[in-house]
């Protein structure tokens, strides 16, 4: 059997057929990766106790709102948290990515004179680092970022694998249109902003994504700079308060009779809670970069 499209070629009933049976496939893969994820929400309205009887479960029998109940008893410092998070993210993502690609650019352009030193040069730092001690006295007591937002932004603003995706991907560009710029009259700013910037997306929306990723789920630098509650980033608030809940549980702390009334805090749902609290917004940002995704990691490796 064969049948007509509207471009006037024949497509083969196999052929269609093939189609169907790719899509299924790809549906079936799509619930695969989507199941744990229903799996942690369920289980986050369940109790320890049917936890601990049935296992995790999509659909809880006994719907429980104590996790939650748990993490938004101190609700402002749940906010301060997100604010904190959000306000590093956008800012570091904003002057990371700017960062990166004039850097990435620069090192992308044959004609200029020290591209093979600063190539090198970042390079390097993809393989040696000065260290956590030399670099936690640059934070506190060079720049005096102690306690600081900037301290949490700096640290993970321009990195070397970033720079140098991003320099695979401006190589793929024409010199021909950069060149085509100059004889119209653009300086080398004008070039970046109104010719490689807009040819780029793919490129800036996968470190966007990348730096999004990393800022968001990033906790260490809020542990080494940060002191104050208030300023802390939402994954490392989460990770403390895990660490509380979980002390109250001991049997030492039990034993010390120092958590009088609170020996049945769940830890198992709490802990599914902190991840829906933590990777939601991510969930909802990553579907708007995802078509560039792909092409921007393949064109930087393949050309770089």
């Amino acid at each position: 059997m064969m049948k007509k499209v509207r471009d006037g070629e024949v497509k083969p009933l196999s052929e269609k057929i093939l189609g169907v049976f790719i899509h299924l496939m790809l549906l079936a893969l799509a619930m695969c990766c989507l199941y744990p994820f229903l799996v942690i929400l369920g289980s986050s309205f369940q109790s320890d106790g049917e936890i601990m009887h049935r296992g995790y479960a999509m659909i809880p029998k006994l719907p429980s709102m104590d996790a939650y109940r748990i993490i938004f008893a101190m609700p402002k410092r749940i906010l301060n948290a997100y604010k904190t998070t959000i306000i590093t993210t956008v800012v570091g993502t904003g002057t990371g990515l700017w960062c990166v690609s004039s850097c990435g650019y620069v090192m992308s352009r044959k004609d200029f004179a020290y591209k093979r030193i600063l190539s090198f040069y970042v390079f390097f730092t993809m393989l040696f680092n000065g260290g956590l001690v030399p670099t936690y006295i640059l934070i506190t007591r060079w720049l005096h970022l102690k306690n600081s937002m900037l301290a949490l932004i700096i640290p993970g603003m321009c990195t070397a694998w970033n720079i140098m995706l991003m320099k695979g991907f401006f190589q793929s560009i024409p010199v021909s249109l950069i060149e085509a710029a100059k004889v119209d009259g653009l300086g080398e700013f004008g070039i970046f902003t109104k010719i490689i910037i807009p040819l780029s997306k793919p490129a800036f929306a996968t470190i966007g994504l990348l730096l999004i990723l990393t800022y968001w789920n990033e906790w260490y630098y809020s542990m080494l700079y940060i002191d104050d509650d208030t300023k802390v980033k939402l994954q490392y608030m989460l990770m403390s308060l895990m660490r509380n809940i979980e002390f109250l549980n001991s049997p030492e702390a039990v034993e010390q009779a120092s958590v009088t009334g609170m020996q049945n805090v769940p830890t198992l749902s709490t802990r599914m809670a902190m991840c829906i609290l933590a990777a939601g917004p991510i969930l909802v940002v990553f579907p708007f970069f995802q078509k560039y995704f792909v092409k921007g990691m393949t064109v930087g490796a393949v050309k770089g």
